[in-house]
């Protein structure tokens, strides 16, 4: 296969890719054990995020930083919200086999059909594909509309943009999109969550802040480094207690 061009500003059909079928399994529970978490951000963070246990993230526009490390059916593939090329995304799921990629937001309903047939063809690279309803009127019917080999995508609230679907609408597994650790774990008692991404804690860390369990606050010794494994440790504890409700979870609603 060619090499991606990694341009955000060009939008190229790939010239050869190398098909899987489609999967066409449900997700009614969750699909493996535990909470997966993921960073996309430099080479640094991602090794010492790898230490604890998390999975490397990158944007499709970008993969050098994912370089050498272990990527293919094991981390996750994030788009280019702003300037999305549908194109230029799946010639690197092509290329980079993630175990989770996203497809683009249905913000509206009346794209759904063209969404969904987009993540067709990204499951044939990718182990799974989050879909990420953001249309109010898609409220009270995702099982309905969105097949169950998808895992839902949820946009934590942040002041980049939200979801006007209400938590309690999420009903099966769920993948959580961003935003502050301590939000991600709150909402995570409204909606069997099952994966995550989080790179807030990354930015906190270059002006020597840290998240403390509760709240961001300058680390006590500074470091970037510091801020990274401490944050990231942190995290971790928020985690260790968590079991999918049983109201939330997913038994033929």
């Amino acid at each position: 296969m060619r090499m991606i061009n990694q341009q955000s500003d060009l939008c190229l059909v790939p010239e050869c890719i190398q098909v899987r079928p489609t999967k066409q399994f449900a997700i009614d529970a969750a699909p493996w054990d535990g909470v997966l978490k993921f960073v996309a951000h430099g080479k640094l963070t991602l090794k010492l995020a790898i230490q604890f246990g998390w999975r490397p993230g990158a944007r499709y526009t970008n993969l050098r930083d994912i370089r050498g490390l272990p990527f293919e059916e094991w981390g996750f593939l994030d788009i280019h919200w702003k300037r999305y090329c549908f194109a230029q995304h799946l010639a690197a799921a092509a290329q980079a086999r993630p175990f989770i990629t996203v497809a683009r937001d249905i913000e509206s309903i009346f794209k759904l059909d063209l969404i969904l047939r987009e993540a067709e063809e990204l499951n044939r690279y990718a182990s799974h594909v989050v879909i990420v309803p953001k249309d109010a009127r898609l409220s009270g019917r995702l099982n309905e509309l969105i097949p169950r080999q998808y895992i839902l995508g949820y946009s934590v609230p942040t002041r980049y943009g939200s979801t006007p679907i209400k938590p309690e609408h999420f009903r099966r597994p769920v993948h959580l999109l961003g935003g502050r650790p301590d939000v991600q774990r709150r909402l995570a008692m409204q909606m069997p969550v099952v994966s995550l991404d989080c790179n807030r804690f990354t930015l906190d860390a270059r002006f020597g802040d840290y998240f403390d369990g509760e709240i961001f606050r300058p680390h006590p010794k500074g470091g970037y480094r510091r801020c990274i494994k401490d944050s990231i440790k942190n995290i971790e504890k928020l985690w260790q207690d968590y079991e999918q409700r049983p109201n939330t979870a997913c038994s033929g609603i």
